[in-house]
């Protein structure tokens, strides 16, 4: 099928769907998944006889709320009985082509099945994305992200769909990567928010121009929040003199499954294949669009292991009104990890807030490290940095103009700040860097 590469859409019927006809599609695919998970998958069957629903519910898409949640927990608990896929799965082995799994950090890594229907769907999204970022056949791109077992891996087989010159990368060390940007001059590259800007930082010290001696036009970031966080983009953009494009997945469901478009106003979810659901953080009460809370996801089309009411652990929001770009698809922003919240002074932090700040000090480097700790019986900060070499202000004055402006921004001040020398935090990493520890020994339920 050619396309023409002056149409801004990938498939502008569908992108463009007013938001009734996008919403009575929802509902047909609802309908019939729902019926496919409790007819095929054992957990699903249990769940909601328990529960007392059942298929023939669901007459609305709101009916969804009666359904019970799931989340990461029955994930675990599911893999593995009855079957090599578990009780969430609801094709047989056969029928499933590929698997992916998630990183383990949170708890034992969980499978991600797919059969051919359902990764072949997973690509032609992710091919919509690279359009809708302005990639074309004419492009070459490196994708920069790990394929050992990695949802998002096989995101590079979406580019080669769209028709783009491909450089299957991985994990490669820093060098070598450098390298290959020098002597293929690719235009496109999708790798970590944080990995993107170290690797900028190591261009710089290792002699090149990344704006002169690269021809990078594009990069996509994922796997952290700082390609949403405005001062993070635009210390990466300035550095490459390339444009940041911010990508959200899940190992649960498929690699990207939203992304921003041009306008950078919140991320593009395909809501042809999932139905989000915010919902408050406490109660499960579910929230109107536009308010923050968990976000939750229904699966509409992915058979091997359909999601019902999947609790991602994201705390977001999302606005359904129509884009600038003339997408119709509602945009998720995302805050943080529900886990990594913390809670100072009655004050909900999340580690992102406290990024923005850092990234925005120009007698800093950018690099942080978060500690939280207990003190008194309640939660404290604090939060370690880097002076940029050449900064003439003495350590102390460096601290304290730090902490005056998380104060305020996050509205409560860290109990200290510390600052190291260029290079004297451990934070830098080729891929996701860990930049908070939680110190506590007791359990705030939030």
């Amino acid at each position: 099928m050619s396309r023409d590469i002056n149409n801004k859409f990938w498939n502008e019927e569908l992108e463009t769907l007013p938001r009734e006809e996008l919403e009575k599609r929802q509902l047909e695919d609802l309908k019939e998944i729902v019926k496919f998970a409790y007819d095929n998958a054992p957990y699903y069957k249990r769940s909601f006889d328990e529960a007392g629903v059942k298929p023939e519910d669901i007459k609305t898409l709101k009916d969804i709320e009666k359904f019970p949640f799931i989340n990461k927990k029955t994930q675990r608990d599911t893999q593995g009985v009855g079957s090599f896929l578990g009780e969430l799965a609801a094709v047989p082995e056969e029928d499933v082509v590929f698997i992916s799994t998630s990183s383990g950090s949170t708890g034992v890594p969980t499978m991600s099945p797919f059969t051919k229907k359902d990764f072949d769907e997973f690509q032609d999204t992710e091919s919509r994305w690279f359009w809708q970022i302005g990639m074309r056949p004419n492009d070459r791109y490196v994708h920069a992200l790990n394929f050992s077992l990695y949802v998002g891996g096989p995101d590079v087989i979406g580019a080669q769909n769209l028709g783009a010159l491909c450089i299957w990368g991985g994990t490669l060390p820093s060098e070598r990567l450098l390298f290959i940007l020098k002597t293929y001059q690719p235009t496109v590259i999708w790798t970590s928010p944080s990995y993107a800007w170290q690797l900028g930082e190591k261009a710089l010290k290792a002699g090149y121009d990344p704006k002169k001696d690269f021809n990078i036009k594009k990069i996509i970031v994922a796997g952290e929040l700082g390609g949403s966080i405005d001062a993070t983009r635009k210390a990466i953009e300035e550095i490459w003199g390339a444009e940041v494009f911010d990508f959200y997945g899940l190992s649960d469901i498929f690699g990207a499954c939203a992304a921003q478009c041009e306008y950078h106003d919140g991320l593009h979810i395909a809501e042809n294949h999932i139905l989000v659901e915010t919902v408050d953080i406490h109660t499960g009460e579910v929230l109107e669009p536009g308010q923050t809370g968990e976000l939750v996801f229904t699966t509409l089309r992915k058979h091997a292991r359909p999601l019902i009411r999947f609790k991602t652990g994201d705390i977001g929001r999302i606005d359904t009104t129509k884009c600038r770009c003339g997408r119709t698809h509602g945009r998720i922003s995302i805050l943080g990890r529900k886990d990594d919240m913390f809670i100072v002074s009655a004050v909900n932090v999340f580690p992102s807030d406290i990024e923005a700040v850092i990234r925005e000090q120009s007698d800093l480097t950018g690099e942080y490290l978060i500690r939280i700790f207990e003190k008194d019986f309640t939660s404290k900060y604090a939060v370690e940095v880097e002076k940029a070499t050449g900064v003439a202000k003495d350590d102390e004055t460096v601290a304290a103009e730090v902490s005056a402006a998380l104060k305020a921004r996050i509205g409560v001040k860290p109990a200290r700040v510390v600052v190291h020398p260029d290079g004297g935090l451990n934070t830098r990493s080729e891929h996701k860097s860990r930049r908070v520890i939680d110190e506590r020994n007791i359990d705030y339920n939030i």
